[in-house]
């Protein structure tokens, strides 16, 4: 059993892991999703501080995000044992934070834990809606993406390498994994918020497009 003391540690190290992000992937989303988190573990009865101290950790061994992964996840294991975490919750831990993202999808579905179904799922929420909005447009500005272009069409079927080292553009992220991951959601309280979040992206992106070609409404 993960202990008050315990996860604010945790949550520590973790805010000063991502305290230098500029991709969209710092301290404010891992606030926002420990929001989520909390509020989807009380809607479906998972054990709340094991959720709370995977989302706060979600990120700080990605690979996408941490030049050595393999560094970072050996850091997060002695950070771990230095709170004497048990063995049962550090495995539980990484059975979360190993296989909760999009991209591990590419290899198939994942099987987590209601834990790990519900931070997957608020990790996912703070993807979409007005929030995933400006977290698209920031990191592709971050990795050096357009915004959009018209002749390069979205690609309907990608690899995990494709996904991960393929430039795109912000635009077709919407249509590559963003107004996706709706109908991957795990949980019925994600779900419902999901489907506002998706409706507000797609009325974004209609309107996008429109003043794109400038055949928005007056």
């Amino acid at each position: 059993m993960i202990t008050e003391t315990q996860l604010t540690a945790i949550q520590t190290y973790a805010l000063q892991k991502l305290a230098h992000d500029h991709s969209g992937h710092g301290r404010d989303h891992l606030q926002r999703v420990n929001r989520l988190a909390r509020r989807l573990a009380k809607a479906e009865g998972a054990n709340l501080n094991l959720t709370l101290a995977a989302a706060w950790l979600h990120d700080v061994i990605d690979d996408k995000l941490m030049a050595d992964s393999a560094k970072a996840h050996q850091d997060l294991i002695d950070q771990l044992n230095a709170q004497n975490v048990t063995a049962a919750d550090q495995t539980a831990i990484f059975a979360i934070i190993d296989h909760m993202s999009f991209s591990k999808s590419f290899n198939g579905p994942q099987k987590l834990s209601l834990e790990g179904q519900v931070v997957q799922d608020a990790d996912r929420l703070d993807a979409i809606g007005a929030i995933g909005i400006a977290r698209a447009l920031y990191y592709s500005g971050h990795v050096g993406e357009k915004i959009y272009d018209p002749a390069i069409a979205p690609r309907e079927h990608m690899t995990r390498e494709q996904y991960r080292h393929q430039p795109g553009t912000a635009i077709n992220h919407f249509y590559e994994k963003l107004f996706k991951l709706a109908a991957l959601m795990n949980t019925d309280t994600a779900k419902a918020l999901a489907a506002h979040r998706t409706a507000v992206m797609h009325e974004f992106v209609d309107q996008f497009k429109a003043e794109w070609t400038a055949d928005d409404k007056a």
